[in-house]
């Protein structure tokens, strides 16, 4: 059993995040999913974000560290979007990490410094999704796997945000479904 910390994305906490994080308890990890928007939901990703600006990116990664902070060390980190700044940060950064598994989004390894070589990295997006693969996210996902020493891209085919958020009308259940099974098979293996 591992301990997984999965931060939601820019819309809030929600159901289909609950959802997903219900699909890796079910193959015996625990989860912990830290509320980085102050318990809020929003309707679209633009109302979302212009909150998440409102507080502010720095902030929004404190939150998750001070989240991490009552945890042990060795768990993994996940992000989904917006999840992805506090689960990089973190992973990169706070000693320990088990690994690190990044959903539909990723930031220039250089933002926290060097990538360690002991933590096993995924990072999962749509090919055409407009903010993975449209924004640059998917450019440093690139570039983190090739200085991981243990890192994989998985892209799948398709044009929506938050694929895996099953509350969500962009939500891709075939997709998903290889998202945990991949990985889990990586944190199983760690």
């Amino acid at each position: 059993m591992t301990e997984i910390v999965l931060f939601h994305h820019v819309q809030g906490l929600t159901d289909g995040v609950r959802a997903l994080a219900a699909r890796f308890e079910a193959a015996g990890h625990t989860v912990h999913l830290p509320d980085l928007l102050d318990g809020k939901i929003f309707a679209t990703v633009p109302e979302g974000l212009a909150y998440a600006q409102e507080i502010g990116f720095s902030r929004i990664a404190e939150r998750g560290r001070a989240a991490a902070d009552a945890l042990p060390e060795d768990v993994v980190y996940a992000g989904i979007s917006m999840g992805a700044l506090p689960a990089q940060m973190l992973a990169q950064t706070r000693p320990g990490a088990r690994g690190a598994v990044l959903l539909e989004g990723c930031l220039p390894v250089s933002e926290f410094g060097a990538w360690p070589k002991s933590v096993p990295v995924q990072v999962h997006g749509m090919d055409e999704d407009p903010f993975f693969a449209g924004e640059g996210d998917v450019d440093a996902a690139r570039e983190l796997v090739k200085e991981a020493a243990d890192g994989e891209l998985f892209l799948y085919p398709g044009t929506v945000h938050l694929f895996t958020d099953s509350s969500l009308p962009s939500y891709d259940a075939d997709a998903t479904a290889l998202v945990v099974e991949r990985a889990t098979a990586m944190i199983s293996k760690h």
